[in-house]
């Protein structure tokens, strides 16, 4: 370089220094004559992300996962009678021996809210069990503020999950997601109805897989399955039955559940995974009743406590004990025995109860799984053939419960479920009423009748068919009609047939 391309490249970046200094000045005197924040902040280094300079990576995005769920997640609004106690003698106790806990009080009506995802555009929804126990009526209310009535196609207690139904087509639905392929870390949205606010949606992560919380422990049956995603979106009274979904939009959990001492959110909130919603629905839409596909084991975690419980070693830090093997079982045929520890299920390591109920759960009656599982140390590999609680392989299907109508109301045949939780031989409940006479008597949608009292003395109702054919031998006459709601209310009204 010579004397004057030095001497030139000095004065170049003077010229230069100059434009900047002067640039700025004009900066920094424009900021201070801002007169409104807008020109402050945009005139600002501070913050210089702007959405035309920076755009959130997809992986991350949770507008577009929230845009395609919101609509498919309604607002479920359930109906059921509760007692409403009233002082004074009841006639009907003394010489029919009916006792009726309210002694003839009108029973009043109450509601319980909570949430439910549509899952097909021709109207099925998916919510919690405990959402619908026991209601007379189901109202469902879509983002749009759109209402429909629904009907319930099946219930699984065991899981606390139900089918519903309203009557509508070209639905916005939520496409069922891989739950297994779910990560811990993970960040998913809880999308539901809590306190009653429609459409909320909240974010979190995936804290942990195939969690037993004991809240189904409860059931006769001993054939709850908790297997719960825990989360820490927020969740709180009123999200039960909603959507948690992956940031693509699809559907991974059905949130059912929170750790709470307030009853309200405390940091973590539970989920059945799609990998027992899917089965339970696919199996209430085909059959009207989930099929159970059953090991028979009894079984606990390997842990130091049982290993104090038994007095022995086990020497395995995880797993799944059999405790007993029920005869005939599935289990027994396989070769399983007191002892073993199943490790692995169809490939998938089951390191607790939870994970091995989740497994053998969205198998059916007659299905085969490869069980993997230790014996003295040896790890051992055998065939089981599921079979059901009766101990075989056979499918059971639901028949719907006959009905029948008259004058404007539809019976129909008490479900068996009922039967035994009332402690009843047999009934009537009303489905729906299209009387005026009947309405204004005090009949609910719900109710079941139990007796009727005629001119010619008390008649047991068996069935819907039943109690058709004695209204209809008691036109023209006063009756009395007796029997109980769903929460085991007992009840009566008078009516006049006509």
């Amino acid at each position: 370089m010579n004397k004057k391309q030095f001497f030139l490249g000095i004065i170049l970046a003077s010229l230069i220094g100059g434009v900047v200094a002067l640039a700025g000045a004009s900066y920094l005197s424009k900021q201070n004559s801002a007169t409104n924040f807008t020109d402050k902040q945009d005139t600002s280094l501070v913050n210089w992300l702007s959405n035309d300079k920076f755009t959130v990576p997809d992986g991350i995005n949770f507008v577009a996962s929230a845009q395609m769920v919101t609509p498919a997640v309604v607002h479920v609004k359930s109906s059921v009678t509760v007692s409403q106690r009233q002082r004074g003698a009841d006639p009907f106790e003394e010489f029919f021996g009916f006792r009726s806990p309210d002694r003839g009080g009108a029973p009043r009506e109450g509601r319980s809210s909570g949430s439910g995802v549509i899952i097909s555009e021709d109207g099925y929804i998916v919510t919690n069990n405990h959402v619908i126990e026991n209601a007379t009526r189901i109202d469902i209310s879509l983002e749009d503020n759109t209402r429909y009535s629904a009907r319930v196609i099946g219930t699984d207690p065991t899981t606390d999950l139900a089918l519903i139904k309203i009557e509508a087509k070209g639905l916005p639905f939520v496409r069922f997601g891989d739950s297994d392929q779910v990560n811990v870390g993970e960040w998913v949205l809880a999308v539901g109805n809590p306190f009653d606010l429609t459409s909320t949606v909240t974010a979190g992560i995936i804290s942990a897989k195939a969690r037993n919380i004991g809240i189904l422990r409860d059931l006769e049956n001993n054939l709850q399955i908790e297997a719960f995603l825990q989360t820490d979106a927020v969740v709180n009274p009123g999200n039960s039955g909603g959507a948690l979904v992956n940031l693509a939009g699809e559907l991974i959990g059905i949130n059912t559940a929170i750790a709470s001492r307030t009853g309200t959110f405390n940091g973590y909130a539970f989920a059945i995974p799609t990998s027992i919603v899917k089965k339970v629905m696919d199996d209430l839409l085909e059959f009207g009743t989930v099929q159970r596909g059953l090991l028979g084991v009894q079984i606990r975690d390997v842990s130091p406590e049982l290993e104090e419980y038994l007095g022995e070693t086990i020497g395995l830090n995880r797993g799944v004990y059999i405790m007993e093997v029920n005869e005939g079982s599935g289990g027994e045929e396989a070769g399983l025995k007191k002892g073993d520890v199943i490790v692995g299920v169809d490939g998938t390591e089951t390191h607790n109860v939870a994970k091995l109920q989740e497994m053998v759960a969205r198998k059916r009656p007659g299905d085969k799984v490869e069980v993997r599982y230790m014996r003295k140390g040896q790890e051992q590999t055998t065939m089981a053939t599921l079979k059901n609680i009766s101990g075989d392989t056979k499918i059971i299907r639901k028949e719907a419960p006959k009905r029948s109508v008259f004058s404007g109301v539809t019976f129909e045949d008490v479900k068996a479920d009922a039967k035994t939780r009332l402690n009843i031989q047999g009934g009537a409940a009303i489905v729906s009423i299209d009387n005026e006479a009947w309405k204004k008597s005090g009949a609910k949608v719900g109710f079941i009748i139990t007796s009727v009292i005629g001119q010619d003395g008390r008649y047991r109702i068996s069935g819907a068919d039943d109690l058709s054919e004695i209204l209809q031998n008691n036109k023209g006459e006063e009756i009395v009609i007796l029997g109980v709601y769903p929460n085991g209310q007992e009840y009566y009204f008078e009516i006049k047939i006509d």
